[in-house]
């Protein structure tokens, strides 16, 4: 089935070509600079659906707004962070003075908050994650209409991903006019869905692989940690226990 749609948008690509194309006679040579795609009549049309997405205003709004997000994520971990440190400083020094006894429930309850705040910091990125992608997913189910339209009066009847096709020709892609036509009719879509980040992000149960993590080590060895998953330390060890 893969070669034969292949072998059909190959067929539509040199078909779809124009006869002038097929002319060994004279031809004048274009005007400098001058690039101006031609609309060849072909029943299948094609569009790249990421930067559909991407470029549009939608696209752009979604992306600036998340990054912001994500820059003022980073930046309350690294304070997080930092108060714990802190925190466990002190526990270190009162470690030495208190017996096992009564440091064990402090450094208990300081494990404790350690996996919370990270449990809560790993809700929000992953908020983020879902954000972007239901933003993306409500632009293509608000879009359909915008591009049925473009079909129609393209005479096609259908538009196809171009990651799904093997070779066509560029005259048939509609990514350009798509975008522009989205962009005049919805704008950047915040009146449609504007970014809710205001909902409280849930932390996974206990126990679940996604957010079980052990504090004190840095969320990817090796590198920094990512803006939901800050490098938490760990209670320092009892007395009598080796550091």
């Amino acid at each position: 089935m893969i070669h034969r749609r292949a072998a059909f948008a190959l067929a539509l690509a040199v078909a779809g070509l124009p006869a002038a194309a097929q002319d060994v006679g004279p031809r004048r040579a274009p005007d400098a600079g001058a690039r101006q795609r031609v609309e060849v009549p072909s029943p299948v049309l094609t569009i790249d659906q990421d930067r559909l997405f991407l470029e549009s205003q939608w696209g752009r709004r979604v992306q600036e707004e998340i990054e912001a997000r994500s820059a003022a994520l980073a930046a309350e971990n690294r304070q997080i962070e930092a108060a714990l440190v802190a925190e466990e400083r002190q526990l270190t020094e009162r470690r030495r003075t208190l017996p096992p006894a009564q440091f064990r429930p402090l450094a208990e309850a300081f494990d404790l908050k350690v996996q919370r705040l990270r449990a809560e910091q790993d809700a929000k990125t992953r908020q983020l994650s879902r954000l972007r992608e239901e933003a993306r997913r409500q632009f293509y189910a608000t879009v359909g209409e915008i591009l049925g339209d473009l079909v129609r009066d393209r005479g096609a009847v259908a538009i196809l991903d171009r990651r799904a096709i093997f070779l066509s020709a560029d005259a048939i892609d509609v990514t350009d006019e798509s975008i522009a036509r989205i962009d005049g009719v919805i704008g950047d879509g915040s009146e449609i869905m504007p970014l809710d980040f205001d909902t409280a992000a849930t932390p996974d149960e206990p126990g679940d692989p996604a957010t079980t993590g052990q504090p004190g080590l840095p969320a990817t060895p090796g590198g920094p940690a990512t803006p939901g998953q800050p490098d938490l330390p760990a209670a320092p060890a009892e007395p009598g226990a080796p550091d």
